[in-house]
């Protein structure tokens, strides 16, 4: 089988490929398509970005796509930085950016606990969708530790750890993580619809 992945964040598209190895898929991305645009995520909802770019990304390749919207909630702050994790300090901003105007958000803060949110859509070009949905709950730190992973990494630690995710190795993040949690589920989904055709 063959699957695009609907994104061109070269960090993301390691760690789905990294997590998705198992899965006797062939995995290509959007570069691939050079044709195909780049993708506005203007959904209210994880589930509603991630359908869009999923959906949109098969219509153009003509292939079943795999697309993921993920963020942090720090419920402190109302659920923000929410869909616009990526855009949390401005349009263009990095990630070192988005991180430093999380801290500032909750400076003298105490109460820091959050959680990771994945939404995984599977489109096929014939229109069926599937989500799988999934999230990783811990507490945000005061500053940054580790220099492994991306985003929000560097301040998240997972429920129970000491360690923040950018202190963790790869097999221990994707074992924690909302995304790894989310393509476990998708892993199950397509070992079910093997099963079925065999």
């Amino acid at each position: 089988m063959e699957l695009v992945l609907a994104t061109r964040n070269k960090k993301k598209i390691e760690e789905i490929r990294r997590i998705t190895e198992s899965l006797e898929v062939r995995v290509r991305t959007l570069d691939d398509f050079p044709g195909c645009p780049d993708i506005e995520e203007n959904g209210t909802t994880f589930e509603e970005n991630a359908i869009l770019k999923a959906v949109t990304a098969a219509k153009c390749t003509g292939v079943p796509a795999l697309a993921d919207d993920s963020g942090l909630e720090v419920f402190a702050l109302n659920g923000a930085p929410g869909v616009r994790s990526a855009r949390y300090a401005g349009e263009g901003a990095d990630d070192a950016k988005n991180v430093q105007k999380l801290l500032k958000c909750l400076q003298g803060v105490k109460e820091r606990n959050a959680r990771f949110v994945c939404c995984i859509a599977l489109a096929h070009p014939d229109g069926p969708v599937n989500t799988f949905l999934a999230y990783a709950e811990g507490i945000i730190g005061t500053e940054q530790r580790g220099d492994n992973g991306f985003g929000y990494d560097p301040v998240f630690f997972p429920k129970g750890y000491d360690r923040t995710f950018a202190e963790m190795g790869d097999e221990e993040k994707d074992s924690l993580s909302h995304r790894g949690k989310a393509l476990e589920e998708l892993r199950q989904f397509f070992k079910q619809k093997i099963k079925k055709k065999a």
